[in-house]
C-alpha cells in the first residue's frame, strides 16, 4: 500500500511547490526538493487526494504507470483513488495515506484557497449582475470574457515569474523576460495595476488590453474588440467607472492562478457555462454563437475524431464544437494535443471570444482564422483548400445574402451540384464542407429540415450529393432545442469513405419525440444520445426509430430525403369489429331504457309522474 510520502516523491519540485503555495506551508529553501517533500508530507492539512487532483490525467495516468497501478478510464477521481487506496478519490480515506496524513476528508472544495467549477461559474454570472441595467445583456459577454482573460493572463504570469525566482533566476529578469513566459503581460496590463486605479478605469483597460497584443503575436486581435470606454454602452465618465471599479473589486476577489484551481480545466468549463448562460440570457442574439451542448456532443459521438485527425468548423462560433472534439479524444484516451484543429468565424467579436475559449481550454495551436467562409475562406494552403478527416459545423439557417454572386465564380470548385438560391444559403455551407473533406473524410452538420425536401436548385444539389453516394445518414432532432427558434432541426452526415455496409444506403433516424422538455429550451439526454448513436454505429432498422433505405427507394422517390417518407411513426389504428360494436350498442339501448321504465315506475309511486 503506499504511503504519502510515497507517492510526493514522484512529484516534481514545481508540483511541490505548488502545494506548499496551496496549503500555506513553509519551507526554509524552496529551491531544495527534500525541503519541500517534508514539509508537505508532514502537513496534516495537506490532502494528498487534494494535491493529485489538482494535477492533469496524464500526469495522474503517468503516476499509476510508475507505481504498476491501472492507468486506464478517464476519471481522475478513480485514479487518485487507486493512488491513495481510498474507495473514492474525491476523499482521501485508506489507511496508508491515513497514516501520515491525518483522518478522511474533502478534497476539493475543502479548502476556501482552492476553487471550484461551482464556485467560479457562481462568481463569473455574478459579474453579469453589476452589468444588468446598465447594458442590453447580448453585451455581457465581451467586457465579462475580456476581464476574466486579463485576470487569468496576470495570475498566471505572477505565479510563472514566482517559480522561476525559486528556481533561481534572478527577480529582475523573471518579470522582464518575455521567453521565460507563455504569455508575457506588460506593468501595465497586471492585475495590481489595473486595481490602483480609481478614475479613467475604462481608458486604463484599453491600455492594458492594447500592450497585451504588442506584446503576444498569439493574443492579436483577441482583446482589441472590447472598448471598455464605450459611452454608447457604459454611460458617462461617471458611470463607467463606478461599473468598471465594481468589476474590477469582482475579479479580485478570486485567484486565477494554476495553484489555486481544483482541476486543470476548470477555466475552460466556467467559460463554456457562461457562453451557455449568455446564449439564455440574450435570446437570439446570443444563441447565435451557440450550439446547445448535447447538440454538440451528439454529433461528435456521430463523427467519432481521433488522436492525429485533422478537424475544422467552418462556421466556428465561439468554438464549442472544436472543443467538443477535443474533450471526445480525451475520454478515449488520445491526447488532443496531437490533433489539428481549424476554424473561421465571421463575426469579430465572435471569433474573439472563440480564441480565448481555445487559450483558456489549454490548445493555444489551434488555427481560427476570421472572415466569411463562402465569400473568402481563409483555412488554404497555396492558394488550395485544406482537406480534413472531419468537419462539423451548425451554420446559419437559411441565410439570405450568403454569397451567391461569389459562388457563381467560385475559383475551388465548391459548387459543383449547384448554386442554392440567393435567399437559402444552406446547401452553400453544405457543399463547401464536401469540398474540403479528404478521401475518407466525414462531415456532420445542423441544418433545418428544408434542405430534405425543397425542390429546384436545392432538389438538384440534393440529387448530386445522393448521386455520388455521399449522405450516411439522416437524423431528425425534437424541436426547440435551440436559442432563437423553435423549428426543429436535422443532423446530416456525410461521408467520403462510407464503409462497404453502408454503400448504396442513407440511415434516416426519427430522434424527434425523445428530449427532456424545458421552460424554455427543450434539451436532449444522454440516453438519447446513446440510442441516436447505437442506431449509427449498427445502422440498425428500429421499429418507429432508424431504418437504412436503400438509393433506389429513395430516387423513386424524387430525391426527397423527408425523414417522415422513410421512419413511420405513426400509432396503428385500433381494429374495430364492427358486428360486436352493434351488438354492444344494441345492449346499452336495452339497459337504457329498462332503467328509464324503472324511474317512472320509481316516480309515480311517489306521486310526481
Amino acid at each position: 500500500m503506499l504511503t504519502k510520502r510515497a507517492i510526493l516523491a514522484e512529484l516534481t519540485s514545481h508540483e511541490l511547490r505548488a502545494a506548499i503555495d496551496g496549503f500555506g506551508l513553509e519551507v526554509e529553501d524552496r529551491r531544495v526538493k527534500t525541503q519541500l517533500l517534508d514539509a508537505v508530507a508532514r502537513s496534516r492539512k495537506a490532502r494528498i487526494a487534494e494535491i493529485l487532483l489538482g494535477l492533469s490525467r496524464d500526469r495522474l495516468k503517468e503516476l499509476c504507470r510508475g507505481f504498476d497501478l491501472d492507468n486506464s478510464g478517464r476519471r481522475k477521481a478513480d485514479l487518485v483513488a487507486r493512488l491513495t487506496g481510498s474507495s473514492s478519490g474525491a476523499r482521501q480515506g485508506g489507511e496508508a495515506v491515513a497514516e501520515e496524513s491525518g483522518p478522511e476528508e474533502t478534497a476539493v472544495g475543502g479548502s476556501p484557497e482552492v476553487l471550484s467549477v461551482a464556485q467560479l461559474e457562481r462568481h463569473l454570472w455574478s459579474a453579469a449582475d453589476i452589468l444588468r441595467g446598465s447594458i442590453d445583456s447580448s453585451d455581457y459577454k465581451s467586457f465579462i470574457f475580456g476581464l476574466l482573460f486579463l485576470k487569468r493572463l496576470s495570475d498566471r504570469f505572477e505565479e510563472e515569474t514566482e517559480r522561476l525566482i525559486a528556481d533561481g533566476l534572478p527577480a529582475n529578469v523573471a518579470w522582464t523576460d518575455r521567453d521565460e513566459h507563455q504569455f508575457f503581460v506588460p506593468e501595465p496590463a497586471r492585475w495590481a495595476a489595473i486595481q490602483t486605479q480609481a478614475t479613467n478605469i475604462g481608458e486604463t483597460l484599453n491600455v492594458a488590453c492594447a500592450q497585451l497584443e504588442e506584446e503576444n503575436s498569439a493574443l492579436e486581435g483577441v482583446l482589441a474588440g472590447v472598448d471598455y470606454n464605450d459611452e454608447r454602452k457604459l454611460g458617462d465618465a461617471r458611470n463607467r467607472d463606478t461599473v468598471l471599479a465594481r468589476l474590477v473589486q469582482h475579479f479580485s476577489q478570486i485567484s486565477l492562478r494554476n495553484d489555486r484551481m481544483a482541476e486543470p480545466d476548470l477555466l475552460g468549463r466556467a467559460y463554456e457555462y457562461l457562453i451557455e448562460q449568455f446564449a439564455d440570457d440574450a435570446g437570439k442574439k446570443g444563441g447565435e454563437f451557440y450550439t446547445p451542448r448535447m447538440v454538440v456532443r451528439l454529433i461528435v459521438e456521430l463523427l467519432a475524431p481521433a488522436e492525429g485527425m485533422r478537424m475544422c468548423d467552418p462556421t466556428v462560433g465561439s468554438g464549442g464544437m472544436l472543443i467538443e472534439c477535443a474533450h471526445y479524444v480525451e475520454r478515449k484516451g488520445g491526447d488532443p494535443r496531437n490533433m489539428t484543429l481549424h476554424g473561421q468565424e465571421k463575426n469579430l467579436g465572435t471569433w474573439a471570444i472563440c480564441r480565448m475559449n481555445m487559450l483558456l481550454h489549454g490548445l493555444p495551436d489551434t488555427k481560427i482564422e476570421k472572415g466569411d467562409t463562402i465569400r473568402d475562406p481563409k483555412l488554404v494552403e497555396d492558394g488550395e483548400l485544406l482537406l480534413y478527416d472531419r468537419v462539423i459545423a451548425n451554420p446559419p439557417f437559411s441565410l439570405d445574402e450568403w454569397g451567391r454572386e461569389v459562388a457563381e465564380n467560385d475559383g475551388h470548385g465548391r459548387f459543383r451540384y449547384g448554386i442554392p438560391p440567393k435567399t437559402k444559403g444552406d446547401l452553400a455551407f453544405v457543399q463547401h464542407m464536401v469540398a474540403v473533406l479528404n478521401a475518407s473524410g466525414r462531415l456532420g452538420v445542423v441544418m433545418p429540415h428544408g434542405v430534405l425536401f425543397r425542390g429546384a436548385a436545392e432538389g438538384r444539389i440534393r440529387k448530386g450529393l445522393l448521386q455520388d453516394d455521399l449522405f450516411e445518414a439522416v437524423i431528425g432532432l425534437p424541436p426547440n432545442l435551440f436559442y432563437g427558434t423553435s423549428i426543429p432541426a436535422s443532423i446530416l452526415i456525410l461521408n467520403r469513405g462510407k464503409p462497404a455496409t453502408h454503400k448504396g444506403k442513407v440511415l434516416f433516424i426519427d430522434a424527434s419525440f425523445e428530449f427532456e422538455e424545458g421552460s424554455n429550451q427543450n434539451r436532449l439526454r444522454i440516453q438519447d444520445i446513446e440510442r441516436v448513436a447505437g442506431a449509427f454505429r449498427h445502422y440498425a432498422d428500429l421499429a418507429k426509430y432508424s431504418r437504412a433505405v436503400p438509393l433506389e427507394e429513395i430516387q423513386q422517390n424524387d430525391w426527397n430525403l423527408n425523414i417522415s417518407r422513410y421512419v413511420d411513426t405513426s400509432e396503428a389504428e385500433e381494429r374495430v369489429n364492427v358486428s360486436e360494436a352493434v351488438r354492444e350498442l344494441r345492449r346499452l339501448e336495452s339497459e337504457r331504457m329498462r332503467a328509464a321504465r324503472r324511474m317512472d315506475q320509481f316516480l309515480d309511486e311517489l306521486g310526481v309522474g
